[in-house]
């Protein structure tokens, strides 16, 4: 057998660190985001942020959460909901404005006199309206 993995214990050990490793490296991509993110830090101290970051980044990562850790939370909340809203305000503007179909009708007939639609393409909105 090969002598690296040969008890199973020495592979749970492995594992262990391993993902200890891997949820550190997140860790520390997330700091590094979240402050090059935030408009409210100035670039000064983006650039100490990213100094400490780099030269000692697992003690760098766990100062940044404990010093920075809520305004994290705050600024992710509110890029979710700035999301959420223009998504939701997307999703209004695919399936349509919701005007009752006088209000359509009309508007393609200020579209037609002022020269912007044909009178198939007005008759081809009043169709869509009605329907």
């Amino acid at each position: 057998m090969d002598a690296m993995t040969n008890d199973f214990g020495e592979v749970l050990l492995w594992s262990f660190w391993f993902f200890i490793w891997i949820a550190a490296i997140m860790v520390w991509f997330r700091c590094l985001f979240d402050m090059f993110s935030d408009p409210t830090l100035s670039g000064w101290g983006k650039a100490g942020w990213a100094i400490v970051l780099i030269f000692i980044p697992w003690v760098g990562a766990l100062i940044y959460l404990i010093a920075r850790g809520r305004s994290m939370t705050e600024r992710q909340t509110k890029a979710v909901t700035q999301a959420q809203a223009a998504q939701a305000d997307y999703i209004k503007q695919v399936a349509g404005s919701g005007s009752s179909p006088a209000d359509q009708i009309s508007s393609a007939k200020s579209l037609l006199d002022s020269g912007a639609i044909t009178q198939s393409e007005y008759d081809a909105l009043k169709a869509k309206a009605l329907a």
